[in-house]
C-alpha cells in the first residue's frame, strides 16, 4: 500500500509507492483549486520529487471524483494591482503575492526530468488543464471535463494553456476550445488525443499506479533521457531534436544499464538496473 505523507501541507498531499509519488491536489471543497499557498507547495513538492532519486514517476490527481483541479481560487488569489513587471521578474515565491502566482505552477520552468502522470478524475479547468498539458501523460476518468474558460472572462490562459494544447490535438479543435471555452467531455478528449486512455473513476487511480510502474520498471536513465528529449523537441527544428536523440543515445551507449539490458534480453530475464 502506498505510504501517505503526514506531514502538514495544506492543499497538496502525497503518498509514496515505491518509486512511485502520488501527488494530490488537496481542496476538494473548492474543486481542488489552487491559492497561492498551495501553489507554492505543489510546486516545492514537484521540486522534491525532482531531486528525491529514489522517485522514478509521479502522478498528479485530485481529492474526489468531481475535479482535477478547477485552477486558481479566484477568491482567494491576489487581485490585479501590483505591478505585473515586478511579479514576473522578481523571485518566484515573492512573486506569488505580488501577482504572479502562475509562474509557481509552470512545471516546464521547475525542470522536472522524470516522467509526469496527470490521472484527471473530473473537471480540469483553466489552470488545472494547463497542469494537465505540462505533464508527459494524461490519463482521465470518464466523468473528466476539459476546458480554458479563460476567454469567457476576458483573459487568457497564462500557464502555456494555448501553445501546448496546440501542441497536444488538432489545431481547429485546440482553437474551438480557447474561443469559446467551453468543455469537452472525457471521450472526446480521448478521440482528439488529449488523453492515451479513459477509465471508470473508480479504476483510475490505480491504472495511473499500474502506468507509473510499468515505466519505472525500465532503464532508469533512457527513461529520463526520453523524457527530456520530448519536451525539448517542440522547441527545435526536426534536424538538431534528432541530432540530439543521435547525442543522447551516444551518451547511454556505454552505461551499466544498458550492457544489463542486453545481458538480460540474451538471457530470457528480467533486467535489474542500478541507473549506471
Amino acid at each position: 500500500m502506498p505510504e501517505t505523507d503526514q506531514s502538514p501541507r495544506p492543499g497538496v498531499s502525497t503518498e509514496r509507492d515505491g518509486a512511485i509519488l502520488i501527488v494530490r491536489l488537496d481542496r476538494e471543497d473548492v474543486h481542488n483549486s489552487l491559492d497561492p499557498d498551495s501553489m507554492v507547495l505543489l510546486r516545492h513538492t514537484l521540486e522534491d520529487f525532482r531531486d528525491d532519486d529514489s522517485l522514478a514517476v509521479g502522478i498528479l490527481t485530485g481529492a474526489g471524483t468531481r475535479a482535477f483541479c478547477a485552477g486558481s481560487d479566484l477568491r482567494r488569489t491576489p487581485p490585479d494591482g501590483s505591478p505585473f513587471a515586478k511579479a514576473l521578474l522578481e523571485p518566484w515565491e515573492q512573486g506569488v503575492s505580488n501577482g504572479g502566482y502562475v509562474r509557481a505552477i509552470t512545471l516546464n520552468e521547475i525542470g522536472v526530468g522524470k516522467p509526469l502522470i496527470a490521472a484527471i478524475n473530473g473537471h480540469a479547468a483553466g489552470g488545472g488543464l494547463e497542469i494537465a498539458l505540462n505533464c508527459d501523460l494524461r490519463i482521465a476518468s470518464t466523468n473528466a471535463t476539459f476546458s480554458l474558460p479563460e476567454a469567457r472572462w476576458a483573459s487568457l490562459p497564462a500557464v502555456g494553456g494555448l501553445s501546448l494544447l496546440l501542441r497536444a490535438i488538432p489545431p481547429a479543435v485546440a482553437m474551438k476550445m480557447v474561443l469559446t471555452g467551453e468543455r469537452i467531455g472525457a471521450a472526446e478528449a480521448h478521440r482528439v488525443g488529449l488523453v492515451s486512455d479513459v477509465y471508470e473513476p473508480e479504476q483510475l487511480l490505480g491504472a495511473a499506479c499500474e502506468l507509473a510502474h510499468r515505466i519505472a520498471a525500465n532503464g532508469p536513465l533512457s527513461v529520463r533521457a526520453m523524457t527530456q528529449l520530448a519536451r525539448r523537441s517542440y522547441e527545435l527544428p526536426l534536424s538538431q531534436a534528432i541530432a540530439m536523440e543521435q547525442a543522447m543515445w551516444g551518451l547511454l551507449r556505454d552505461t551499466g544499464d544498458r550492457a544489463e539490458g542486453r545481458r538480460a534480453f540474451g538471457e530470457r530475464r528480467s533486467p535489474k538496473y542500478g541507473g549506471q
